[in-house]
């Protein structure tokens, strides 16, 4: 079992700039595959941010060129740093693992949107 837990969630103005963590109990096989996602109220979950430790990384269009996702296995954080903040940004940041699954066309392991593990959520208010 992988255990997750964010932090670094806050307040800011638009603008502003936070930067999420999310620690794992441990990192291994099974957290291949790992990205951000939020949900704000009265919305649909979206996946906002993805990396898989062969480092390809993928962005949502909203956020493409202000957020970047990024993991350090020996420490078993994942981040995210969000900067030029605006308050349609304003949500609850979930960060989730997965070990992905193999694809015989690709020839490698690939993420899919099925994550196994998840963490708590951490808020992120963006004011105007």
């Amino acid at each position: 079992q992988v255990q997750l837990m964010e932090s670094g969630g806050g307040s800011v103005q638009a603008g502003g700039s936070l930067r999420l963590s999310c620690v794992g109990t441990e990192f291994n096989y099974l957290t291949f595959c790992m990205a951000w996602f939020r949900q704000a109220p009265g919305k649909e979950r979206e996946e906002v941010a993805t990396i898989d430790d062969d480092g390809r990384t993928n962005y949502t269009d909203a956020v493409k060129g202000r957020f970047t996702v990024s993991k350090d296995n020996a420490k078993h954080t994942l981040y995210l740093q969000m900067n030029s903040l605006k308050p349609e940004d304003t949500a609850i940041y979930y960060c989730v693992a997965d070990r992905g699954m193999w694809s015989e066309v690709a020839r490698r392991t690939v993420c899919h949107s099925n994550y196994h593990y998840r963490g708590q959520g951490t808020q992120v208010s963006v004011s105007p």
